[in-house]
């Protein structure tokens, strides 16, 4: 029986550490709108959650310098999903692609997203204990 409560919560799991991680690489982002030739990144979540699902992987971390921690598995991209650069809007004399509104926008998307995600968790939760308790 417990063996069966594991893959009901995979897919919510997966989206989760992925809502998390975006909302990473957005923040990062953020961070560095001041920052001369930075390039703002983002994944595609719907081609990231469809690897994590279709290779039932988990979320792995990306390294790209020695004394960084090493991931279990290294797929080099969250759920298998490459990292992307975002298209600059209005390009910038300094070479920063980063557009505050969209960043703001994108963080706030992002933050609705994985609050829904808790949510549908909470309820998951919910009918198990409702049909466990009778």
């Amino acid at each position: 029986m417990m063996d069966k409560l594991g893959p009901a919560f995979q897919f919510y799991q997966d989206a989760a550490n992925l809502r998390a991680h975006r909302q990473q690489l957005i923040a990062s982002n953020i961070a560095n709108a001041d920052t001369p030739g930075y390039k703002a990144r983002d994944i595609n979540f719907k081609s990231a959650l469809e690897g994590a699902v279709a290779g039932n992987q988990g979320i792995s971390l990306v390294t790209n310098a020695p004394k960084h921690i090493n991931p279990a598995t290294g797929s080099g991209a969250a759920g298998g999903a490459p990292l992307l650069y975002r298209a600059a809007v209005q390009g910038s004399i300094d070479g920063n692609t980063v557009d505050m509104d969209v960043e703001r926008s994108q963080f706030a998307d992002n933050a609705i997203h994985y609050e829904a995600n808790l949510t549908f968790i909470n309820d998951q939760i919910r009918v198990m204990r409702t049909a466990i308790q009778g």
